[in-house]
């Protein structure tokens, strides 16, 4: 993990801290996530369902968007956490997301215990599309 265990930390709290905001009326599932910017500012997100399931928001695009709204532009980090056996991973919409607008992002992968495991965006999204295909 190249994250720093004092960053840990604060994303941890942060992401656990915004959980407990999730909108999960329909899956009962609450995630939290929080982006590390690159002048150490965190941004949380919590998952938002819709009864139109295709308008569910995710924890980690809700924290994505808000530091992108608030002009953020170079991250670090993004911590996920979840009520799960192990760490939970971001869906295949937030990697795409994380990788077009943070494509060097750490992605920090938990559950509520703590357990954690690390990727870089690149090794959770192996052929990735972006900006350099649409040339």
């Amino acid at each position: 993990m190249r994250t720093s265990k004092e960053d840990f930390d604060r994303l941890f709290a942060s992401a656990g801290a915004a959980r407990e905001n999730a909108c999960a009326f329909y899956s009962k599932f609450k995630v939290g996530a929080a982006v590390l910017t690159n002048n150490g500012d965190i941004y949380s997100g919590c998952n938002i369902e819709s009864s139109s399931y295709g308008l569910t928001m995710c924890a980690e695009r809700n924290a994505l968007a808000g530091a992108l709204c608030a002009g953020e532009r170079e991250f670090k980090a993004i911590l996920i956490t979840a009520d799960t056996p192990g760490p939970v991973s971001p869906c295949g919409a937030c990697r795409q997301l994380l990788y077009d607008y943070a494509p060097d992002i750490e992605v920090i992968m938990t559950n509520v215990k703590g357990s954690s495991a690390a990727e870089d965006i690149s090794e959770l999204l192996k052929y990735p599309f972006g900006l350099s295909k649409l040339k």
